[in-house]
């Protein structure tokens, strides 16, 4: 599982994804980035990225509400951090991927993994 909290910088390529302006406050961006659905958040001016499927029932996460770093899955209630997609809160039980997320040059960038 890719991880922003332990990821090493030299085995993560990252890709630009728009101008850090386009993604405002409490708002989110959603991409994807190959065959992986991932959703950016701005949280307090924070950006968190995360895999945008739950691994309960395979379905979208990130229209699910904020509960201070939670995001709460909008179909059955499970819980992941979105700062490490650790699982939280059951029905789901496996974490979900969370990518590292920096700003260059006014643009944001997300690391995914070398393949």
């Amino acid at each position: 599982m890719f991880n922003y909290t332990t990821y090493d910088e030299s085995k993560a390529d990252f890709v630009e994804i728009a101008p850090a302006s386009e993604l405002p406050s409490g708002e989110r961006l959603f991409v994807d980035l190959g065959d992986k659905p991932i959703v950016i958040l701005n949280i307090a001016d924070k950006l968190f990225a995360i895999g945008d499927v739950c691994t309960h029932d395979d379905g979208p996460l990130g229209d699910g509400m904020i509960e201070g770093y939670n995001i709460v899955c909008p179909r059955h209630g499970a819980e992941f951090d979105i700062r490490t997609g650790k699982v939280m809160q059951m029905p789901a039980v496996v974490d979900i991927p969370a990518y590292p997320v920096r700003i260059v040059d006014g643009i944001i960038q997300i690391g995914v993994p070398k393949e």
